[in-house]
């Protein structure tokens, strides 16, 4: 059955990266969503025309209130209006919560591996809040890989929600921050050995970011002994 429309009024926003930023929004009658899901938005024109783009939820609650992050880009026909004219009281339309296969739920009970390149975080940091406000015991791992420091989504809250349970991994691959121990680097199957859970760990994976990062990961993973079945990806492009 194909979700309806809802109307989402923009409640604030919040500056993430030179290019991106997160989108917080009041959706009346929406009734929550899974950790990993994403969203149809649609935005319309006064003449008529019409775009719909994809987006990952940030949020994972039961709450009317959704959570986008989106990073703009140049080329793109939605994203930059999202990031750099939306503003707050303004509406734009919401089709979902959509997908059932890209989504983590606090039942699970194998470690949680998780990989982001980019904005490709989005739907991950939606896991990781699920995994904090569930309680859940499983470990958590995150390799987050990113341009620089600058171009990190939710760089301090993922910060603070390190802990026992929750470890992450920064990878650079053009600029580190002063005194970084090592160079900046695409991420390659050695750092996946050395910081991800191991295959016999049998964790759920999910890898999330730029088409090209996803599937070098993926082949990696792979090569490292994981049953392809148990790492999820995601991909995206132009937005």
């Amino acid at each position: 059955m194909v979700s309806a429309w809802h109307v989402g009024t923009v409640v604030s926003t919040n500056t993430e990266t030179p290019t991106g930023r997160s989108i917080v929004f009041d959706v009346p009658g929406w009734t929550g969503n899974l950790a990993g899901q994403h969203v149809d938005v649609r935005l319309s024109a006064p003449d008529g025309y019409q775009a719909v783009r994809s987006y990952s939820i940030a949020s994972a609650n039961d709450s009317e209130r959704v959570e986008l992050a989106v990073d703009k880009l140049p080329d793109g026909e939605v994203s930059p209006y999202l990031v750099d004219d939306l503003q707050v009281g303004d509406q734009v339309e919401f089709r979902g919560p959509l997908g059932g296969w890209f989504v983590w739920k606090p039942t699970q009970e194998q470690p949680l591996q998780l990989i982001g390149g980019g904005s490709g975080v989005v739907p991950l940091v939606s896991m990781i809040r699920a995994h904090a406000a569930s309680g859940s015991s499983v470990p958590v791992k995150l390799l987050y890989s990113v341009r620089s420091p600058d171009d990190a989504f939710f760089a301090d809250e993922l910060r603070a929600l390190e802990g026992p349970l929750v470890e992450i991994t920064w990878a650079y691959t053009r600029q580190t921050p002063d005194g970084w121990p090592t160079p900046p680097g695409r991420v390659s199957q050695d750092l996946l050995a050395r910081v991800t859970f191991a295959a016999s760990a049998t964790p759920a994976v999910f890898v999330c970011g730029p088409t090209g990062f996803v599937e070098t990961v993926a082949t990696h993973l792979v090569a490292l002994g994981h049953d392809p079945v148990s790492v999820k990806t995601e991909r995206f492009g132009g937005k």
